[in-house]
């Protein structure tokens, strides 16, 4: 694997793969790898020719209580895990690469409604961040294919909605959620659990579980679906085994609203703290 770090050899290595009709699948991580993002990798060589990652932890995406500066990297491990997975070209830009002329001053893409609400009402101004750099990101590598992990649903969501509003020529693919054996939904963020949160933290997807049997249920038998309770009902369950719920939310599997009795695909959206983490997960229900 060839590690780069400059615009102009990440251009010319991407170019001169064009110029030999090979196809390009891109999977862009802040780095601290563990098993979901390598199975993005996996999920790229089935749909391209060479395989370009990126490693670079995006202060835009960062809110001002958010300590980026704490956040793990761990370049080495990281590379070593990439090149196993067969990785072709590892992308590393600075901050001062990718903003030359600091946040303040650099142009961003924003995506509206499917960035509102949920982690984007948590953390203002997320999604933002997260929309700019991928578009930079994809103008700098033109994938023909991008892979993204669904345990950022609401993520995955923004990024495709850019993609269309703005006619990029990149297929999007969405990538089932990595999990340990607990349900737990595998994160970066896991590694500032303690044992016992770590024990208790699988409770999330577990209550989202018990909400969709639930909706499933209800819709099999034709009664009516109050989402709102049912939600309710689980985000205590959340509670009571320690976690803090953040929100969680049953909505339309496309468009994020919230989810009425014509809807045939929902997702539960859902996130809770955990000592110092923060975990997200999700859950699609789909209905027929």
């Amino acid at each position: 694997m060839k590690t780069v770090n400059d615009i102009s050899e990440l251009r010319a290595q991407v170019k001169a793969w064009r110029q030999q009709g090979l196809t390009i699948a891109f999977v862009p991580t802040m780095g601290n790898l563990h098993a979901g993002h390598i199975s993005l990798v996996d999920e790229a060589h089935k749909h391209a020719d060479k395989i370009v990652a990126s490693i670079f932890v995006n202060p835009m995406q960062f809110g001002v209580n958010e300590d980026i500066d704490n956040y793990p990297r761990t370049m080495a491990d990281d590379q070593a895990k990439l090149t196993a997975a067969g990785t072709d070209l590892l992308f590393t830009p600075t901050p001062e690469m990718i903003y030359p002329n600091g946040l303040d001053k650099q142009s961003f893409v924003e995506v509206p409604n499917v960035s509102d609400g949920y982690c984007g009402e948590s953390r203002p101004g997320h999604f933002r961040g997260v929309s700019t750099i991928v578009c930079k990101l994809f103008n700098l590598v033109q994938p023909d294919v991008a892979c993204f992990g669904l345990k950022d649903y609401q993520q995955v969501q923004v990024i495709q909605t850019m993609v269309e509003d703005l006619s990029m020529p990149i297929t999007i693919i969405p990538v089932p959620t990595s999990r340990e054996a607990s349900g737990l939904a595998l994160s970066s963020r896991n590694g500032y659990l303690t044992a016992e949160q770590k024990a208790i933290a699988p409770a999330l997807q577990h209550n989202l579980r018990w909400l969709a049997e639930q909706i499933t249920t209800k819709y099999t038998q034709q009664h009516d679906i109050d989402f709102i309770t049912l939600a309710a009902q689980a985000t205590k369950a959340i509670d009571k085994a320690g976690l803090t719920t953040d929100y969680l939310h049953v909505c339309h599997a496309q468009t994020l609203q919230p989810a009425t009795m014509a809807d045939t695909r929902l997702v539960i959206l859902a996130a809770a703290h955990c000592g110092k983490a923060r975990l997200i997960d999700n859950l699609q229900v789909k209905l027929s």
